[in-house]
């Protein structure tokens, strides 16, 4: 039964977490985690090595800090890899009342290492929210960071589903998807998934180093998909990299042996096998594409409409009401322009059946039309 709040108060926010939470690290994942419990009314307490992140973190209303007599009930690590496991281990020693969960995107790790150290690991789950941007620190933190992301939380035999529900509530209360998942598979997922796209990203814009500035001039969305993610941090990365060795090496040496038959068709593009060898792997990838979930977790491909708008104030937001007012719901949108162009590139992504009808829609209204494909 529902109560009814009293005259003159507010509601609660509705919550899965009691708290207080204590949060250890506040970089872009502890004080993301921290602004949202906030919103939900739950009490952080914060705690970092560093002085001004912790005071960034505080001012920004992420939490408070430490006081004795603390007594929460959830305790996330989200500290480097590199520390993780030993951070946990003290966490569990200090608050022998409280569930310790970490958010390090590597899981066999730190439970193996925990483990060997005696650790109390029937309190310990390890967990990681698959979000993130490209800047970092607690001025990067948003409370809504973890929104329709999945949060994989990495169950083991030594921790029961009582204990390991606190873990759920984190992520529920935050608006993720909770995905479970054991060390060992989640640790091979995030490789493919993660790690060696961060690699071959991060290749890629290296061999941008020594381009010519008019070969930069050039770039467009393709380039710049690829090299997205490659503004990362390379000490952060150096631990994930090698806490997660086993599983990236393997993936790194198929596509090692794949871009090896490539480089080689490519020393005579027309001799016998040497098309076909390049037209598979392009199919290869397109077979690869096609198995990415979707919007809402489908697997349907869907259809991009590239718009052209001036560049001036005002034309996306101009350009996203009229696609409102039509009545077409967006699957995607992606922004590119490059300096000193008169115009944007505005590319939207519909279900294929709506394509034409956005077209015509957009057109008759004035709204010039790049290009449209499936």
């Amino acid at each position: 039964m529902t109560q009814t709040p009293h005259p003159g108060t507010t509601p609660e926010p509705d919550r899965r977490l009691r708290g207080p939470v204590r949060v250890v690290g506040a970089g872009l994942l502890g004080a993301s985690i921290g602004l949202g419990l906030r919103q939900k009314g739950v009490e952080v307490i914060l705690d970092d090595v560093s002085p001004a992140a912790l005071a960034l973190a505080v001012d920004y209303g992420a939490g408070r800090r430490p006081a004795d007599g603390d007594a929460p009930e959830l305790v996330v690590v989200a500290v480097p890899p590199d520390v993780t496991a030993q951070v946990v281990e003290r966490e569990l020693t200090a608050y022998p009342d409280a569930v310790v969960t970490d958010v390090a995107s590597v899981k066999s790790v730190p439970l193996e290492r925990l483990r060997a150290a005696g650790a109390d690991v029937t309190r310990y789950v390890g967990s990681h929210p698959m979000a993130g941007r490209e800047r970092s620190g607690p001025t990067a933190a948003r409370a809504d960071l973890f929104i329709g992301r999945p949060w994989v939380i990495a169950g083991h035999d030594d921790i029961t589903h009582r204990r390991a529900a606190v873990v759920e509530a984190l992520a529920l209360d935050l608006e993720a998807t909770v995905v479970p998942m054991e060390p060992e598979p989640h640790d091979q997922a995030v490789a493919i998934m993660s790690h060696v796209p961060q690699l071959v990203s991060t290749l890629m814009a290296s061999r941008l180093r020594s381009a010519p500035e008019s070969a930069l001039g050039l770039a467009g969305g393709g380039v710049r998909d690829v090299t997205r993610v490659a503004a990362s941090d390379p000490g952060l990365w150096v631990q994930i990299i090698g806490a997660n060795a086993a599983h990236i090496r393997p993936v790194l040496s198929d596509l090692r042996d794949e871009l090896t038959k490539v480089i080689d068709a490519l020393a005579d593009p027309d001799a016998p096998g040497a098309p076909r060898t390049i037209a598979e792997t392009m199919a290869s990838g397109n077979r690869g594409v096609e198995r990415l979930p979707g919007k809402h977790g489908t697997t349907k491909r869907f259809a991009q409409v590239v718009v052209l708008v001036d560049d001036r104030p005002g034309q996306i937001a101009e350009l996203l009401t009229t696609i409102g007012e039509i009545g077409i719901n967006l699957e995607d949108m992606r922004l590119e322009h490059s300096p000193g162009a008169p115009i944007g590139i505005v590319e939207v992504s519909v279900v294929p059946e709506q394509e034409q009808r956005l077209v015509d829609e957009l057109e008759s209204r004035g709204w010039r039309i790049a290009a449209a494909w499936a």
